[in-house]
């Protein structure tokens, strides 16, 4: 038995390795053909050191990192081969693909980097930490409850972006000795001013409802996925009504770790395929686009996991449910929304058609909707969370525009005592 699993590990090594050298091989010919990057030219830099599986992340960064460098140029440091042959082939700001050391220093020595952006928590951003003189500040991929919102890595930054008040509440009961009021900067949901994507069907009365798991984890305290636990259960109650039309969006990763995740997730799309050959007006969709926004304005009713959905949900001020983990090792953070949020519990999710109504018409859930969307983003107006990072990118640069006249001084004063010394 060993023999065997130790085969199957030198062959799926040996496919990662094949499939990481032709990534290599592409993307090299890809930006060779580019114009090349212009020297002393980027102000902002995202590092990102993810493979492909992990685009989730910066996908969703595309249009406000695009808007922001109408003011101050961007470009993504891109580590991985898988990484920056997905960001080359897609809508993202400029790509440079730096997967050595040496090729980083070069590329960071022909520009005017000042701001170094970070969408998650890779071990190799440690990398690129080692560079001073420049701003490193986290933006997250997300914002959520997960135990991985208030991760002591948050010290490692100089700055990080939040959404709002309940985050910066989450990282004080924390984080010790971390000055929230200096190294966070409240710039709420910018994402959600740049919803993407084109709707896959044509409006009508039914009822929309996005159900959007997230993946099983990679360990209990993490074990927020539902697709065994409620997906099948709700997904045919939705689709058995004619009433209602099925957005199914499941997480990438899904199945990556569980099997039984992965069967459970392929009988869900295959239900909706179903559904739809049944009644060709129903147009219910199995949603594994790269575009996120318009699954989260279309909906009527999102169904969401513990995530960083639920807060892209909530980011739309739009009616939600979320599903209460069947695992009672999953660690559930009550002190924010989930203290007061709309719970599906697996034993209910057949009754998921009474629960969307609920969630619809009752006025209580309406008010605190919108009472946590308040505490969560600000204002949320459309344009408010753009202004908000576009000024918290401003005041960096002018902290930088500080530092850097007092380093060139430093500088002076230096040369000014070398030269006296000569003298004597």
């Amino acid at each position: 038995m060993g023999l065997v699993t130790d085969a199957r590990n030198a062959t799926a090594l040996l496919r990662k390795a094949l499939a990481s050298r032709t990534a290599v091989q592409d993307v090299r010919r890809t930006l060779a053909v580019r114009p090349e990057h212009p020297l002393h030219h980027y102000q902002v830099a995202v590092y990102f050191a993810d493979g492909a599986v992990n685009m989730y992340q910066m996908r969703q960064w595309y249009k406000p990192l695009a808007e922001l460098s109408k003011r101050w140029p961007v470009v993504i440091l891109s580590r991985s081969a898988t990484g920056a042959q997905a960001l080359v082939a897609e809508d993202a700001p400029p790509v440079a693909f730096v997967p050595t050391i040496r090729d980083l220093e070069r590329f960071i020595a022909k520009q005017d980097i000042r701001i170094v952006l970070y969408v998650n928590q890779n071990t190799r951003n440690f990398q690129m930490f080692r560079y001073g003189r420049r701003w490193h500040v986290f933006i997250n991929h997300g914002e959520s409850d997960k135990m991985y919102m208030t991760t002591n890595q948050f010290k490692a930054y100089d700055y990080a972006f939040i959404a709002g008040d309940a985050a910066r509440e989450r990282l004080s009961r924390v984080l010790w000795d971390y000055d929230l009021d200096k190294r966070t900067i409240a710039i709420g949901r910018p994402q959600a001013d740049h919803y993407s994507g084109a709707l896959p069907y044509t409006p009508d009365d039914r009822t929309v409802v996005l159900y959007a798991p997230t993946w099983e984890g990679d360990r209990p305290s993490a074990h927020y996925g539902s697709i065994v636990s409620h997906g099948e259960a709700l997904v045919k109650a939705l689709l058995a009504t004619g009433r209602h039309r099925v957005v199914y969006r499941p997480h990438p990763r899904s199945g990556v770790v569980n099997a039984e995740y992965g069967a459970a997730n392929r009988r869900i799309i295959a239900a909706l395929a179903a559904a739809n050959r049944a009644d060709t007006g129903a147009e219910h969709v199995f949603d594994d686009g790269p575009d996120l926004g318009w699954q989260l304005a279309a909906a009527d009713v999102a169904i969401v996991d513990i995530s960083a959905m639920v807060y892209d949900r909530l980011a739309a001020g739009r009616p939600l449910l979320i599903t209460r983990p069947a695992d009672p090792a999953a660690i559930v953070d009550t002190h924010g929304y989930l203290s007061a949020c709309e719970w599906l519990d697996a034993g209910a999710a057949s009754a998921v058609v009474d629960e969307t109504e609920r969630v619809l018409s009752d006025p209580e859930a309406v008010g605190r909707l919108g009472v946590w969307v308040e505490r969560y983003f600000g204002d949320a107006t459309p344009g408010a969370s753009t202004r908000r990072f576009h000024s918290a990118i401003a005041h960096l640069m002018a902290e930088w525009d500080v530092w850097h006249a007092g380093a060139v001084d430093e500088e002076l004063e230096d040369e000014s005592e070398d030269e006296a010394e000569l003298d004597d």
